[in-house]
């Protein structure tokens, strides 16, 4: 067994925070590191130890692994938590941290690398008759070629970055007269956001549901999933809400979508914690669309129904420890939501909104969970991305959970900036979502900037608005005495302050 005492939590914000609060719980020595935007950042004041590691841009200082690594030399860590975002997902850097003989603690850079490429990830899980998307197995840059192949599929299809991620390089092609334009524009934005161009095409699934799967395994060759999260409500193919458990997947659904999450997992001899994604369409058919090689945002709604610490339990197995538990001794308790609350304007296509947190109190009471980076008078860096929370209920069912959230953000109070706590809310009291009759087309198909706007009042309302107003100004005018020698009431302010001036 390798025994961490000095973790270096290599991320920033919320995320950092969690890790290092976790660390702590566990003995374990902690050391952040932060932007100079970051300076006053609450997990810089959290840890035992912070260290500046270059200028606000994320490329002069959170991805700078050389820096982070020296960091590493000079106070004698043994041990790097990527978080997640950042060198996260970067075999390279944890390559880079296990031949400086320190622990990464997330999985191998060979099972990074594996999964880390769509089609790589494909042609790996082959083996284990792993559901897949129609389309094609290898990356494609003859338009003629794709063309047919699109035809074959059929449209609607999917052009997608092979490298890509949160929605970046993806286009939706319906018909073959715009096949090429869309080929071109998502070769370049994969280029541009990733250095790799490379695209291959998919059937698009239509009106399906975003579920995914977290998995946890072991060096030993230990492999279980923790269940489903359902997160179908996104803007610009990124969540805003993620639930536990999804409130249609049956339990026969749910076993074998968990077989073959965990069945994926298998195929790069994964250890730590992961996240495989499928789409379920609307007859209830899954798909592999990929897997992600670590925590995700959304971790917390699976921690309350499954009771587990997932930030420990990527300890103990980087120290080379077996899981605790087996498949058949883990079980769902409750129901869980988690609203991604970002400084984003709702009414405005979800544009940050930078400014400064002017007002900024936490719900609090039972089953609300807040994890966070931020406190009053803070302000939002525009270098990063724009989540200020995530909002976390839990409850004895859905209804319970649904109805802690609505009370939550009714709670939380933050002014200064726009937030999606609106949306939220919004999204919470539609029948569609109450239902759970929706998919990853809600925005879409139910949302418009107008439904946030407040209604005008009626006429009456109105009326006696006026009135009031009427009178508080008539009160304002009312004759002051102003006289020095006027009488005062008897133990007043005004006396009080008169007589000590003198």
């Amino acid at each position: 067994m390798k025994k961490i005492t000095k973790l270096l939590v290599a991320n920033r914000g919320e995320i950092a925070l969690r890790v290092l609060r976790s660390a702590k719980e566990m003995g374990i020595a902690t050391v952040a590191i932060y932007s100079e935007a970051d300076r006053n950042a609450l997990h810089v004041r959290y840890a035992d130890e912070a260290v500046c590691v270059g200028p606000p841009a994320s490329k002069d200082s959170y991805l700078r692994g050389d820096k982070i690594l020296e960091v590493c030399r000079q106070l004698g860590v043994d041990a790097i938590h990527p978080g997640y975002g950042f060198l996260s997902e970067n075999a390279e850097f944890a390559r880079m941290v296990t031949e400086a003989g320190l622990i990464f603690v997330g999985p191998s850079p060979e099972a990074m690398n594996v999964m880390g490429d769509k089609l790589s990830a494909k042609q790996a899980v082959k083996a284990y008759n792993i559901p897949l998307v129609p389309g094609t197995d290898e990356a494609i840059s003859d338009v003629e070629e794709a063309k047919r192949i699109a035809r074959e599929v059929g449209f609607p299809i999917l052009i997608k970055a092979s490298a890509g991620g949160g929605g970046k390089g993806m286009r939706i092609v319906n018909d073959a007269a715009e096949f090429e334009e869309q080929m071109q524009l998502a070769i370049n934005e994969a280029t541009s956001a990733f250095g790799d161009g490379s695209v291959f095409i998919e059937k698009f699934v239509t009106g399906p549901r975003h579920i995914e799967i977290q998995v946890l395994g072991d060096e030993h060759g230990n492999i279980v999933h923790l269940f489903e999260r359902e997160c179908s409500i996104q803007r610009r193919h990124q969540k805003v809400i993620e639930e536990a458990p999804s409130s249609v997947l049956t339990p026969e659904l749910r076993a074998e979508m968990g077989r073959c999450a965990v069945d994926v997992a298998r195929a790069c001899q994964y250890a730590g914690a992961g996240t495989v994604e499928f789409l379920l369409d609307d007859k209830h058919n899954f798909y592999f669309l990929e897997m992600n090689t670590r925590l995700q945002v959304e971790h917390p709604v699976t921690e309350q129904i499954t009771g587990l610490d997932l930030v420990k339990e990527q300890i103990r197995v980087a120290e080379g420890h077996p899981l605790p538990f087996t498949q058949d001794e883990l079980t769902i308790t409750g129901h869980a939501l988690e609203l991604r609350v970002y400084a984003e304007d709702p009414q405005n296509n979800f544009l940050p909104d930078i400014g400064t947190l002017s007002t900024y109190v936490r719900p609090q009471g039972p089953g609300v969970r807040v994890d966070d980076g931020f406190e009053q008078g803070m302000d939002i860096p525009i270098y990063y991305d724009p989540m200020i929370a995530k909002l976390v209920t839990f409850g004895k069912d859905r209804q319970e959970a649904i109805e802690r959230m609505l009370r939550a953000i009714d709670e939380y109070q933050i002014t200064g900036i726009q937030t999606t706590l609106p949306f939220g809310r919004y999204v919470l009291q539609h029948p569609a979502f109450v239902s759970g009759n929706f998919d990853t087309n809600f925005i879409r198909d139910h949302f418009t900037p107008a439904d946030l706007t407040p209604a005008a009042p009626d006429a009456s309302v109105a009326k006696v608005a006026a009135v009031l107003t009427a009178m508080l100004m008539t009160e304002k005018k009312a004759p002051v005495v102003a006289s020095s020698d006027a009488p005062a009431a008897a133990g007043s302010n005004w006396k009080r302050n008169r007589l000590g001036a003198r």
